[in-house]
């Protein structure tokens, strides 16, 4: 992968696992400074320490000639913690891109849903991506970019998922908002089909079959892999022309 990020700092938020930790290791590669945001020190830590060493391993091939140094980091935030923003703000200094693909989950039928899931959904995707615009947009540089997630569940809403359809088509709303009052700082969001990122592993021994059922409905005859969703993802930073809109990297999933 050619440098297209070299001397750009992002942050991606969520990162310690799937998507997120793919997205932090395609941009290292492309020459970024990382930092990884997560709520778990432990988790955040060690996913730094993977993608380091698979980047090192990366040299030692010759698959990659810049130095790993200090361009990958860790740090701790708290998207439903408006003071945790603040001080990862402060801790961060400015940066070119922001990146967040935290996600917490309160499926379930509507009749027994929780409150406190409820809410704590819409922290991950909507209030504290808003609260990240808050505080990082005065540290953003010039040709910088934010990028959300938004999921495929908005566009093909299901039984038990309500929850999960509102706050990833209000993230792709939030986008847009944010797109007219950044602006020059382009906001984007990407709602990412059905990935293997590692999520639908508790399935067990019936996930096979779940993908199987989706490649064959999908027009694009195959699941998502993270390195699918990372790509878009670098695509939607670097491109200066790209703004308010939302990417549908789904297989063509919302239309099956």
């Amino acid at each position: 992968m050619s440098a297209v990020l070299d001397g750009k700092k992002l942050l991606v938020i969520g990162g310690g696992s799937g998507i997120g930790q793919q997205i932090a290791a395609d941009a290292l590669i492309a020459g970024a400074h990382v930092v990884i945001g997560g709520r778990d020190p432990k988790a955040i830590s060690a996913t730094v320490a993977r993608i380091a060493d698979d980047h090192l391993a990366g040299v030692a091939q010759g698959t990659d000639e810049a130095p790993i140094g200090e361009r990958v980091l860790g740090a701790t935030v708290d998207l439903t913690d408006e003071d945790s923003i603040r001080m990862l703000a402060e801790q961060t200094g400015d940066l070119d891109y922001l990146v967040s693909v935290a996600a917490a989950h309160a499926n379930g039928p509507v009749a027994q849903l929780d409150r406190t899931a409820i809410t704590r959904a819409f922290d991950a995707k909507v209030i504290g991506p808003l609260l990240l615009a808050k505080h990082f947009a005065p540290q953003i540089r010039t040709g910088g970019a934010i990028l959300l997630f938004s999921g495929v569940a908005a566009w093909r809403p299901a039984p038990e998922r309500t929850v999960m359809a509102t706050t990833n088509g209000a993230v792709s709303f939030l986008a847009e908002a944010l797109a007219v009052e950044l602006a020059p700082i382009r906001v984007n969001a990407l709602s990412p089909g059905i990935v293997d990122s590692g999520a639908w592993d508790k399935m067990g021994t019936t996930k096979n079959q779940f993908f199987t059922h989706v490649a064959t409905a999908n027009p694009a005859r195959r699941i998502g892999h993270p390195s699918d969703i990372s790509a878009a993802a670098l695509l939607a930073l670097t491109n200066p022309f790209l703004t308010g809109t939302t990417l549908h990297i789904d297989g063509g999933g919302r239309l099956a």
